[in-house]
């Protein structure tokens, strides 16, 4: 009964919010489509923009992204592939205002509304930065010397994100192919990005520990698929204020070894939506633009009831937990926990 009253609020939610958009949508409405009380529809969501930031990751989950495989050899290619794929999800100058499209029009303005939510969407951007760069990382470039190119990616996601303002704010503004033109530039941009993080010398070693490692099953949400979470590896638990930490364990765990990013939170109701947003997004833009082959070895977990962090022996969580373990033959042999968890574990 709860999932089918959910479902019944999401798709309440879904048209009065492309009627009426975020801020003039009433959850007395939406309760009143969906045939419920006010109080069923705050029983499955703890507020108005939950639910919006809900939507939006339901939308997004729609799209599987391309129908067909990408074809980019160059990291020109596949970043232009990578924006070909984000623009075509803006509305259009001409477009009915209550299309699927435009849904998302207000979210970064609530985004930027409240401080509560601008750290864990930064660091979420981070994160999707850190991605994409790692997979252009893996293709060529006739330009480029320097060997990490999530600066390249930053500047990307920066610029995609002002088209998509735009495109909500001044319908027909700009050329979207233009736009992804520029883009494919700058794959060839020499930035001189490199990685040397000055506290990385100061980081404590890893503990060695001997526990036995029992992981639930669960979804890797960047390819959307069972995660591998016997595999020996790094399994880093990341709260919403310490994602970009996630780099430090892919750039120093072995070639070989599984990394799995747990991404928890203090504020699950709320934040977890957006956490799903966020990353449905970028698996659907990474799909149109870059071979699987050519992907991070990364996973990403949604741990929202903290059952695999416990499991990973951290049974309380927040949005600055940083703790990682080391995997290895179906026991945890070392830990980390605070600043620097992730290398430490990594290189342990």
């Amino acid at each position: 009964m709860q999932e089918h009253n959910r479902a019944k609020v999401l798709a309440a939610a879904r048209d009065e919010l492309a009627e009426r958009g975020f801020r003039d949508a009433k959850i007395d409405q939406i309760a009143e489509r969906a045939e419920l009380t006010r109080g069923a529809v705050y029983s499955n969501f703890p507020s108005k923009r939950a639910l919006y930031f809900a939507v939006l990751a339901q939308e997004a989950a729609r799209t599987s992204g391309s129908r067909y495989p990408p074809t980019a050899r160059t990291a020109t290619d596949a970043l232009g592939d990578f924006a070909r794929a984000w623009m075509a999800r803006l509305p259009l100058a001409g477009e009915d205002r209550r299309s699927a499209s435009r849904l998302g029009r207000d979210l970064l303005p609530e985004i930027v509304s409240d401080e509560r939510v601008n750290q864990p969407f930064s660091q979420l951007t981070c994160l999707s930065a850190i991605l994409l760069g790692l997979c252009l990382e893996q293709l060529p470039s006739s330009k480029r010397t320097a060997s990490r190119m999530v600066q390249v990616a930053e500047i990307a996601l920066t610029t995609l994100h002002g088209a998509g303002q735009l495109a909500a704010a001044a319908p027909g503004f700009g050329e979207p192919f233009a736009v992804v033109r520029a883009c494919e530039q700058l794959a060839e941009l020499d930035l001189d990005d490199t990685w040397q993080p000055a506290h990385l010398p100061h980081i404590s070693p890893a503990r060695p520990t001997d526990q036995p490692w029992t992981p639930p099953a669960l979804t890797d949400a960047l390819r959307d698929e069972p995660a591998h979470l016997d595999d020996d590896g790094v399994l880093a638990v990341l709260g919403l204020h310490r994602l970009a930490a996630i780099e430090e364990a892919l750039r120093a765990a072995p070639p070989t070894a599984a990394v799995t990013a747990v991404l928890v939170t203090s504020n699950p109701g709320e934040l977890g939506p957006l956490v799903r947003l966020i990353v449905t997004d970028l698996r659907n833009s990474l799909r149109a633009a870059v071979a699987p082959s050519a992907w991070p070895r990364l996973q990403i977990i949604h741990d929202e009831s903290g059952d695999l962090a416990a499991a990973a022996g951290v049974p309380a969580v927040s949005d600055a937990t940083e703790t990682a373990v080391r995997i290895h033959d179906g026991r945890i042999t070392a830990r980390a926990d605070g600043y620097g968890a992730c290398h430490a574990a990594a290189s342990a």
